[in-house]
């Protein structure tokens, strides 16, 4: 199977399924030095793990991460870091009454189509338990940013027809939803309440700001930097909309009311308003870099649904088990850790693009 790495310098090799004995990733491009430990990675994968309140998965994971290698005494050593988390509570049981049923919604039948061959026990890689090996390289690349001042702040914009209408960071680790504005999570919480009672799910929006990006990141043409990182976020399963900047309201907007002006500001270049997120031509302008990412409602809920089996015969279908009837919470730390993963990537190439760079590096 191609398309299980990301990445140029900094590069990710994510494995495993839902239901295997294990999944993890491959990290490669880590520089030597850097202070590494299990606890490290935990805190980000804590962030994800199912069974966090009634809004996810009663799946029971711990989701303990293994380092397997790249870290001797605490400390990088510039090769490959291999992770690894253990699946614990795999009830593949729970699909054997679907195993011939494409559900809808799912990535089954596409699957099937182009492999010939499927794991049907919780979708196998197209599974969102794929996501810890994101997870856990995406620890690794915050920590490297936050080592050179780069900030990233994600969080739920909105869920079904709820959206914040304040903003309060410290807000967000305390609700289950990681909404900053606390009367939306309670607004969001009784919405999700009657899609529970209705045997539904629901969608939403997340947002992520990353402050202290330097301009001259990304690429004018094919790797521009907001199309990387619409790639990488694209790439997370229910992903149906990227957003950059002011996103689609630029179509209704004029020139002069989207165009961000210029100014001196403390000696340096800066931007009255920030209408494009950050980036423009595909390389980073110096001013945070915001965008969204919408999330399609979980599929798997447990109302009567129609759809075909492998024997290509109409059926219903009926799906128990253990599933989010939300995905946008446990998601959160999912954009971060591709956003992180994107921007340490370009800033790592970006060494290279200036012979003054290279000349100051070696002198």
């Amino acid at each position: 199977m191609a398309g299980s790495v990301f990445g140029n310098h900094f590069k990710i090799t994510t494995w495993g399924e839902s239901h295997g004995k294990a999944l993890g990733v491959v990290v490669d491009g880590v520089p030597a030095g850097l202070n590494l430990c299990e606890e490290d990675i935990q805190s980000f994968l804590d962030r994800r793990k199912p069974g966090q309140s009634k809004f996810t998965t009663a799946r029971a994971e711990g989701d303990k991460v293994e380092i397997l290698s790249g870290v001797f005494e605490g400390k990088t050593t510039g090769t490959p870091i291999s992770m690894m988390v253990r699946n614990a509570d795999q009830h593949s049981k729970d699909y054997s009454n679907i195993m011939d049923k494409y559900r809808p919604g799912h990535a089954d039948y596409g699957f099937s189509e182009k492999f010939g061959i499927r794991d049907y026990r919780g979708g196998g890689r197209s599974s969102g338990r794929e996501t810890i090996g994101r997870v856990a390289a995406g620890a690794i690349a915050s920590k490297i940013l936050k080592e050179i001042g780069i900030e990233i702040c994600t969080y739920t914009k909105s869920i079904g027809p709820v959206e914040i209408t304040s903003f309060d960071s410290s807000e967000i680790s305390k609700n289950p939803l990681y909404m900053p504005d606390a009367k939306a999570a309670e607004k969001a919480q009784v919405f999700l309440e009657e899609c529970l009672s209705k045997k539904d799910s629901a969608g939403g929006i997340v947002e992520c700001q990353i402050s202290g990006v330097p301009a001259g990141l990304g690429e004018p043409v094919f790797d521009k930097m907001d199309a990387r990182l619409a790639q990488a976020i694209m790439s997370i399963g229910a992903v149906k909309g990227f957003e950059i900047g002011d996103g689609f309201l630029v179509a209704s907007a004029k020139g002069s009311e989207n165009n961000d002006a210029f100014e001196m500001k403390d000696g340096k270049v800066s931007k009255k308003t920030n209408h494009a997120g950050g980036i423009l031509g595909g390389i980073t302008d110096g001013s945070p870099i915001v965008f969204r990412a919408a999330f399609k409602p979980t599929p798997s809920i447990a109302q009567l649904q129609h759809t075909v089996n492998e024997g290509c015969e109409d059926v219903d279908i009926e799906i128990h088990g253990r599933h989010d009837p939300i995905i946008v919470p446990r998601a959160v730390v999912v954009v971060e850790s591709m956003a992180a993963i994107t921007v340490l990537d370009e800033l790592i190439m970006n060494m290279s693009s200036k012979l003054d760079y290279i000349k100051e590096f070696y002198s």
